[in-house]
């Protein structure tokens, strides 16, 4: 069996770690480049960064953030926000991320899966997925539906048929954020996380709503994840990456604890 992987996450807004509750209301918390490197020297298996406005704004993508942070965290780490295409994901990985995240680029184009998986392996393409429970329709029948441009456009996309589409093309790991549950520290959206990874043959990151290590225990075992994103909890230091780890490890579940 794989260890699960805990991967702090970072928002990012105009170069500075930023969080918000449902993508409203975003406040800055810190310096990205220094919060990573306090995650990789606390035991943290991965990074994920966000530049959470880039898409939105249509601006570039903050390749000064990732060739500072690949100076001081040497885990694994990948970035989303602002790619667009096969130029900015290698501008991405040459300056020193190990994987890239698309979300709004690959659902206005979703070739771009594909054309990422091929120059440079699915091993570096992540898709990343923000998904709201509307209701089962006509559109989304497993009630959860695609929302892009940092949660501001609905697609009429179904979350489920969007998942298996994505690995067709060539996606090697899906990053799943509920908006509904994001930032509010209740808990992951565990009947999605599910739907999401008896779906797909991919690793599924759980996304939005960790506030315990109970919630990452519950996400990783009956939400069947691979991998759990957290923020909030260790932003603000309600627990430290060894608390969580420890926490999983009593209850079983099996967790890298050397570094």
């Amino acid at each position: 069996m794989l260890s699960k992987r805990i991967i702090p996450c970072l928002d990012v807004r105009a170069g500075k770690t930023t969080k918000g509750v449902k993508f409203k209301n975003n406040i800055d918390i810190g310096d990205p480049v220094e919060m990573a490197r306090l995650y990789y020297e606390a035991g943290a298996d991965e990074i994920v960064f966000y530049d959470i406005t880039a898409s939105h704004e249509d601006r570039d993508i903050m390749i000064d953030v990732v060739e500072r942070v690949a100076k001081t965290a040497f885990i694994p780490f990948s970035v989303g926000g602002g790619i667009r295409g096969v130029d900015d994901m290698r501008r991405v990985l040459l300056a020193g991320a190990e994987k890239v995240s698309v979300n709004t680029a690959a659902v206005k184009d979703p070739h771009i899966i594909a054309k990422g998986a091929e120059a440079f392996g699915s091993q570096c393409i992540v898709l990343g997925m923000d998904a709201k429970h509307v209701g089962k329709k006509k559109n989304t029948p497993s009630g959860y539906e695609i929302v892009i441009n940092g949660g501001r456009t609905y697609t009429g996309i179904d979350a489920v048929e969007w998942a298996k589409e994505s690995e067709g093309l060539g996606a090697g790991e899906i990053c799943l954020n509920s908006i509904d549950s994001d930032g509010i520290r209740d808990g992951y959206e565990l009947k999605l996380t599910a739907l999401i990874a008896e779906n797909v043959g991919l690793p599924v990151i759980a996304s939005g709503g960790a506030g315990k290590p109970k919630h990452l225990y519950d996400v990783l075992t009956k939400g069947k994840a691979d991998a759990a994103l957290i923020a909030s909890m260790v932003h603000y230091g309600t627990y430290t990456i060894s608390q969580i780890k420890s926490y999983l490890d009593d209850f079983g579940v099996k967790i890298r604890k050397t570094w």
